[in-house]
C-alpha cells in the first residue's frame, strides 16, 4: 500500500519524468551520434554508391581520416566539412569506359544536397554552387586512330601579320610568351565556360584536406567538341601512369599523336611558335619539318625511373606519373583538362590551394594560375601549379618556346600573371618537365 501511495504521489509531482527525459535525451544523443558516425564513416555512401570497386580505395582512405577526426573532435566541429564522395560517371562508348566520356551522377548528387539541406547540422553545405552534369563527347575519337592523311581537320586559317614576331618579342622571351597568351583564341572564360571552387588555403606541409568538394564545379561540355581539345583528350588514356613501366605505343596511338600535332599546327599559337623559332634558326622554315619536330619533342619515348622507353614529355607534363621508388609521389601532371577528367572519375582528391607568397593574392573563381595540393589515385602531389582554362595548343607552344629559347628558370608575364616557367632538360634535345610557378 505504501508503495502504491508513493507511486501516485510521484506521478502527481512529476517525479521520475526527469529520469525518463534523461534516458530519452541520452537515447536521442546516442541515436544522433550513431547517425553522425554513419555520415562521417561513409556508411551511407557505401549504400548509395553500391560498392563501386573503382572508388573503394579512395573511400576507405577518406573514411579512416574522417573517423580519426571524429574521435579527436566534437561532432559539432567535425560538421564543418562533409565527407567527400567520388563523382560517378557514365560512359557512352564501351571502348572508353575507363578513360573516356563521363557524366557525373546528377541524381545522386541532388539527393545528397537535398538530404543535407534538410539536416540542421549541414546547413552551410548548401552554400556552395550546385554541381552540374557533364559529358565529354568522344564518339568521334575512333576517327583519330585513322591515318593522319585520311582525317579531317579544321580550316587552316591565315593569321597574317598577327603571327609575325616583333623585334621586341624576338629580343624578349617574356614578351613573346605574353604574345602567345594573347593569341590563345581557344582559351576558356572563367564563369562562362567553367567554374572552380578553390576552397581554403594551406601550407605545403599541412596534411588536412581544406577543400569541401572538388576544384571544378562544372565545365561546359561544348568545349570538348573543340578540335584541339577533343584530340588532346583522346591522347590521355594512352599511358601507364606508373613511372618506370615500359610504354607500348600502337600504330593507332601514333596516328592520334600525329593528328593532334596537325590540328594544333593550324592555330595561331603554333604558327607564331614556328615563325619565332625559324627566325632564330632553331627549326626549319618548312612547316612539315617543324611538325615532325614537335611530334618527336613531345611524344618520343625516353627512360625514366630506370626503364628505357617508359616516359615522354607529353606523358610527364600533361598526364602525370607516379613514382614507385621510395615513398610514392606524383610527378608531372600540370594540365587542367587532365585534372578535371580525373577528378570527375573520382581519381583526383583536391585538397586546397597553397597560400601565395604575397598577402592579398588569395585565388578565387576567376584565377587562372593556381598552386594546389591534391592526391591522384591515393598518392600525394604536395604542390602543383597549373594554368586553368588555357588551350592545349597554348601550353605546347609556351613550353616549347621556353625549352628552345630559355633556361631552367624563365621569368615571364602571362596576361596579369608574373610566372616562372620551369623547364628541365634530359640531355640537349628532350623535355624532362615543364610547368608554371606563380611568382607571387
Amino acid at each position: 500500500m505504501e508503495g502504491l501511495i508513493k507511486g501516485l504521489i510521484d506521478v502527481a509531482l512529476g517525479v521520475g519524468d526527469n529520469n525518463n527525459d534523461e534516458s530519452n535525451s541520452h537515447a536521442r544523443d546516442e541515436q544522433s551520434r550513431s547517425t553522425w558516425a554513419q555520415v562521417v564513416s561513409g556508411e551511407q555512401d557505401q549504400d548509395e554508391e553500391g560498392g563501386d570497386d573503382r572508388h573503394d580505395h579512395n573511400r576507405n582512405k577518406w573514411n579512416r581520416k574522417e573517423e580519426s577526426d571524429w574521435r579527436n573532435e566534437e561532432p559539432e566541429t567535425v560538421g564543418e566539412r562533409p565527407s567527400r564522395r567520388p563523382q560517378k560517371l557514365v560512359c557512352e562508348d564501351e571502348r572508353y569506359k575507363d578513360g573516356g566520356k563521363h557524366q557525373i551522377n546528377q541524381h545522386q548528387w541532388n539527393r545528397k544536397e537535398h538530404d543535407e539541406g534538410s539536416n540542421e547540422d549541414w546547413e552551410t553545405v548548401g552554400k556552395r554552387p550546385p554541381r552540374q552534369s557533364h559529358k565529354v563527347p568522344m564518339n568521334h575519337w575512333h576517327g583519330y586512330k585513322q591515318q593522319p592523311s585520311e582525317q579531317k581537320y579544321s580550316d587552316d586559317v591565315s593569321y597574317g601579320a598577327e603571327i609575325e614576331p616583333s623585334e621586341k618579342e624576338l629580343s624578349d622571351l617574356s614578351q613573346a610568351c605574353n604574345k602567345l597568351w594573347e593569341l590563345d583564341s581557344n582559351c576558356l572564360v572563367p564563369g562562362k565556360d567553367y567554374q572552380i571552387d578553390c576552397g581554403e588555403g594551406k601550407k605545403v606541409y599541412q596534411k588536412e584536406d581544406m577543400a569541401q568538394g572538388s576544384l571544378f564545379t562544372w565545365v561546359n561540355e561544348e568545349i570538348f567538341r573543340k578540335p584541339t581539345y577533343s584530340r588532346f583528350c583522346s591522347l590521355l588514356d594512352n599511358y601507364n601512369p606508373n613511372e618506370g613501366s615500359k610504354e607500348v605505343v600502337t600504330s593507332e596511338e601514333r596516328h592520334e599523336q600525329a593528328a593532334f600535332i596537325e590540328e594544333i599546327s593550324r592555330t595561331a599559337p603554333i604558327k607564331y611558335l614556328h615563325k619565332y623559332l625559324s627566325s632564330k634558326g632553331i627549326v626549319s622554315e618548312d612547316y612539315h619539318d617543324f611538325k615532325s619536330m614537335l611530334t618527336d619533342l613531345w611524344f618520343e619515348l625516353y627512360g625514366r625511373g630506370g626503364t628505357s622507353g617508359s616516359s615522354s614529355a607529353f606523358e610527364h607534363v600533361f598526364v602525370g606519373e607516379i613514382k614507385k621508388q621510395g615513398e610514392h609521389e606524383v610527378s608531372g601532371f600540370h594540365n587542367w583538362i587532365q585534372f578535371y577528367l580525373e577528378e570527375a572519375k573520382g581519381r583526383v582528391d583536391y585538397q586546397g590551394y597553397i597560400f601565395p607568397r604575397r598577402r592579398g593574392q588569395i585565388p578565387d573563381s576567376e584565377t587562372q594560375l593556381l598552386t594546389v595540393q591534391f592526391e591522384w589515385n591515393g598518392v600525394l602531389k604536395s604542390v602543383s601549379s597549373t594554368l586553368v582554362g588555357v588551350s592545349p595548343e597554348f601550353e605546347i607552344a609556351l613550353y616549347t618556346l621556353c625549352f628552345y629559347m630559355g633556361g631552367e628558370d624563365n621569368h615571364i608575364q602571362l596576361g596579369p600573371y608574373p610566372v616562372n616557367i620551369k623547364c628541365y632538360r634530359l640531355g640537349n634535345d628532350k623535355i624532362g618537365s615543364a610547368f608554371p610557378i606563380a611568382e607571387c
